[in-house]
């Protein structure tokens, strides 16, 4: 990582957290917090998320690709609208996502801290 991007502060960032199974939730959701990050959501349902991603003040979100009541699609479009950037969470590879999605920053299952933090990191970096 380079020194700017390792210097890049994170206190006070909100990051919607868009994830189904409890126990990854609740992993990254403590790993934002040391970070400093606030955490918007922690949902795991598509309607849900979708009304945080539709009107809540964000920095980044955490997409797990498949939530109850769907694939996340439909929040990543909604979050792309916006000009909020995200990441797709998937223990798949690249070859499972729709073609436009492919390209996009990717959190892989299972992860490690350093992964979610340089990920978040790379996401809040002024372009």
């Amino acid at each position: 990582m380079s020194g700017t991007l390792a210097n890049l502060t994170l206190a006070n960032r909100r990051i919607l957290v868009v994830e189904d199974e409890v126990l990854i939730a609740m992993q990254i959701e403590e790993i934002l917090l040391d970070l400093g990050c606030v955490v918007v959501g922690a949902v795991g349902r598509l309607d849900a998320a979708m009304s945080l991603a539709a009107d809540q003040a964000l920095d980044a979100a955490i997409l797990d690709v498949n939530i109850l009541g769907g694939l996340v699609y439909p929040v990543a479009e909604r979050l792309s609208a916006r000009g909020i950037p995200f990441m797709l969470a998937s223990g798949y590879g690249s070859w499972a996502l729709p073609e436009p999605l492919r390209d996009l920053p990717r959190l892989t299952k299972p992860f490690r801290r350093l992964e979610l933090e340089n990920g978040v990191r790379a996401l809040c970096t002024p372009h």
